[in-house]
């Protein structure tokens, strides 16, 4: 049960003209990739999650976020499908592929699984809407931003992996927090989310830099990398193939590797149900992503904030 990802999406209204899109086949594969990149297959004794996130419910979020400070058709929609071409195990992939501080190694396939998805194309047809409109979710500054910008998948990110991961926001948290956001004009000229006030800025912040703290612990380096050991495997066995990584879901994954006869990779697989905290030793990768925050508080931003209130 997601309650406190629950108390979060009801502080927003669904659109009527959203409704037809959520169950389009291309987004409801997400409902089974997890936000957490497989994690919540891992050890219990690493990853101890509060509540299981999956992409749909982090897509769904960041469309209403976005709805809710543009009530603009298109870019809610591609903040619904920006994540669309998330393969299973999510960015641990972009390890797989060596891409460790970007993690945008696989967002190539979007264009391609919106255009197959022949449910959809009908209907952004009725909408009027060419499939294209969708692919470019980075020219809506609400939707996505370079850090350390705030927007709506980054801001959706940090209220997510502080339930489930850090378990650093509680039901109260999540709405003072949300209900706190506004959009201003950056000093870019860009519509950028930010924060009315100080202190839910802070929580957010806080959250943010603990996340950073997980993401770069000698665990979460280790885990990632296992998961993408054992992915490459299953890749170079010919149980899977790369592509199928982008349209099969990660239960169906984990059943074929499970059930096949090759002695290592289901010992890879056991470790990485298994182990223990303890033996994990130095495990530190220098170049991944810093996920650092500067948000907007009042129209300035929180390092030049903080500076005019000292």
């Amino acid at each position: 049960m997601k309650s406190l990802y629950n108390t979060y999406l009801n502080l927003f209204t669904i659109p009527p003209f959203l409704e037809k899109y959520l169950n389009v086949p291309s987004l409801i594969r997400l409902k089974n990739i997890s936000y957490l990149c497989g994690m919540e297959y891992a050890s219990k004794d690493i990853y101890d999650f509060k509540e299981n996130i999956s992409r749909y419910d982090h897509s769904l979020t960041v469309a209403l976020l976005t709805w809710k400070f543009t009530n603009d058709k298109l870019s809610t929609l591609t903040g619904l499908f920006h994540d669309i071409a998330t393969p299973c195990f999510s960015h641990t992939i972009d390890y797989m592929n060596k891409d460790y501080e970007t993690q945008e190694s696989t967002e190539e396939y979007t264009e391609e699984i919106i255009k197959n998805d022949k449910i959809l194309l009908e209907q952004l047809k009725k909408d009027n809407i060419p499939y294209k409109a969708l692919t470019n979710f980075k020219k809506y500054t609400i939707v996505d931003n370079e850090r350390p910008k705030l927007c709506a998948d980054r801001f959706d990110g940090i209220i997510l992996t502080g339930i489930a991961w850090t378990k650093t926001l509680s039901c109260n948290d999540i709405i003072e927090i949300t209900s706190d956001l506004t959009v201003y004009d950056n000093e870019h000229g860009e519509k950028e989310l930010g924060f009315k006030t100080l202190i839910p800025a802070l929580k957010a912040i806080e959250t943010s830099e603990k996340i950073d703290l997980y993401c770069h612990s000698d665990e979460d380096n280790y885990m990632m990398e296992l998961l993408a050991k054992i992915t490459k495997h299953a890749i170079a066995k010919k149980i899977v193939c790369y592509k199928e990584l982008f349209y099969i879901d990660e239960n169906t994954l984990f059943t074929r590797m499970k059930n096949s006869k090759d002695e290592y990779l289901l010992k890879l697989l056991y470790e990485f149900e298994n182990i223990k905290k303890e033996d994990i030793k130095t495990f530190s990768l220098s170049n991944v992503k810093k996920r650092e925050i500067n948000p907007l508080i009042n129209g300035k931003r929180y390092k030049d904030y903080m500076t005019i209130l000292k």
